[in-house]
């Protein structure tokens, strides 16, 4: 399968949270579908970027739901989390702590992390917060091993990891073939790019969208600490300097309890995206991982409680946050956020979302949505390109839009409309402009999908089932 003679239903490129949600949704479709991912394992960041949890969000039912389902069938892999102490909350801040702190709830469930919209911020707003403000936490490798499952189970994906495409073959807008950096070539009647690069639509010669007056987003290099059994503070490596060295103090951190007692440590952030960019990606993580070593020492210098800990683990892969942005059929912007969904008139809506403008490294903290927004599916279709989609960062959203739904769980649910939408390319033989949005939705809504606000009762029904 796979060559010039038979080529693939759908290719899907980059393994992340877009790209499983897409491959799922089209196989279990009847596609035939290869997946490739560049790194040595699927999972993206939500696995390899250390970004193990998916933070409060209206619209993660669909795929996620169904993964956080089996990760409760596996000890220890999985748990809600809800606010410990804040250093923006004075009177529920003792100890001191370094940041934000979230600590595993087990009176919560999982549509207690279905909800952001309506806070007033961290800093004004502890009881709605303490109320609301609940996530998931989960194992990577767990989390792995249950994406490759449901995979498995659909007897229609191939996945090949350790491989990139290193040249398309594009004509009048349609996608051929790639070749592959192993010399291989691979033929396709679709396409989804869910690269947080849009690698494939870039090749192709999709245009992409102005970046606009704001920063680009920061990275971070998540770490993971461990217990241990008695106080230490760790000595930094030689070149590692115990002052911050890239700003004027040590930036705070978010810190993750896992249901293992370990955490997960997000320092906000570790790098400006612009630099990133600049250093290249080898340079750029040897930086951050520095950087990391200080942070780590300074924590636990000022911070006794964490001397009872180790550094255990850094992410194999920097968290970015946004690179660039593809000009699409509809560029989801800010004026769709701040509006939301019952002031949008979008009529092909496929996911929601509810995540603050959150930028990190640019000052101001989050501003936060009075209500959710629809994402439409128009802004994954590529201008100009007549056989792909795109399910990533890197879709149609202005940088604005962009800073609130990149978010784990919403790229899933942008993978999984794609996925959807493929499938109606093939049966229906019609581009993606062509396939008609109502048919789309109410696909979308018998797997589960929530594209309606509010929930309706059975979808509520159904997502309050954990065990089922």
């Amino acid at each position: 399968m796979g060559n010039q003679s038979n080529p693939w239903d759908l290719v899907v490129t980059g393994a992340g949270s877009g790209g499983v949600g897409a491959a799922i949704a089209a196989a279990r479709m009847g596609l035939r579908v290869l997946l490739l991912e560049r790194g040595p394992a699927v999972g993206g960041n939500a696995a390899h970027g250390g970004v193990n949890m998916w933070e409060p969000g209206v619209g993660g039912t669909g795929i996620p739901f169904e993964i956080y389902r089996r990760l409760r069938q596996v000890p220890q892999a999985v748990d809600i989390y809800s606010f410990g102490r804040h250093y923006g909350w004075p009177e529920s801040n003792s100890p001191a702590f370094p940041g934000g702190e979230h600590v595993i709830d087990p009176q919560r469930r999982y549509v207690d992390t279905l909800r952001r919209y309506g806070s007033q911020g961290l800093a004004n707003d502890e009881a709605f917060l303490r109320q609301h403000g609940h996530g998931v936490v989960f194992e990577p490798a767990a989390y792995v091993d249950v994406v490759n499952e449901m995979m498995r189970e659909t007897g229609c994906i191939e996945i090949r990891t350790g491989v990139a495409f290193v040249d398309a073959q594009c004509s009048d807008g349609t996608v051929q073939a790639v070749t592959l950096c192993d010399g291989s070539t691979i033929e396709a009647n679709a396409w989804i790019d869910a690269t947080h690069t849009a690698a494939l639509c870039s090749a192709c010669g999709a245009g992409t969208a102005a970046p606009g007056s704001a920063r680009l987003n920061a990275v971070t290099l998540m770490y993971r600490i461990t217990p241990a059994s008695s106080p230490q503070i760790e000595p930094l490596p030689p070149d590692v300097p115990a002052e911050c060295w890239w700003e004027s103090s040590f930036p705070l951190m978010s810190c993750v309890q896992y249901p293992c007692g370990d955490r997960n440590c997000n320092m906000l952030p570790t790098m400006s995206g612009e630099q990133c960019i600049r250093l290249g990606p080898d340079a750029a993580y040897a930086e951050c991982a520095r950087r990391v070593r200080a942070h780590w020492h300074w924590v636990q210098q000022d911070f006794p409680e964490f001397q009872n800990y180790r550094l255990s683990w850094l992410a194999p892969r920097l968290g970015v946050r946004e690179t660039v942005h593809i000009e699409c059929e509809y560029m989801l912007n800010a004026a769709d956020l701040t509006r939301g969904i019952s002031q949008q008139d979008h009529r092909d809506i496929i996911a929601l979302a509810d995540h603050a403008f959150d930028r990190h490294g640019d000052g101001g903290g989050c501003v936060e949505l009075a209500q959710p927004y629809g994402i439409p599916f128009r802004s994954l279709v590529p201008k100009g390109l007549h056989n792909v989609l795109i399910a990533s960062m890197a879709a149609g959203f202005t940088p604005e839009a962009a800073t609130s739904c990149r978010l784990s769980r919403t790229m899933m649910q942008l993978g999984q409309a794609a996925g959807t939408a493929a499938a109606f390319t093939a049966r229906l033989s019609v581009s993606p402009k062509q396939v008609p949005a109502e048919e789309l939705q109410n696909a979308l809504r018998n797997e589960r999908v929530q594209v309606d606000w509010p929930m309706p009762d059975m979808l509520l029904q159904y997502v309050l089932d954990e065990h089922r």
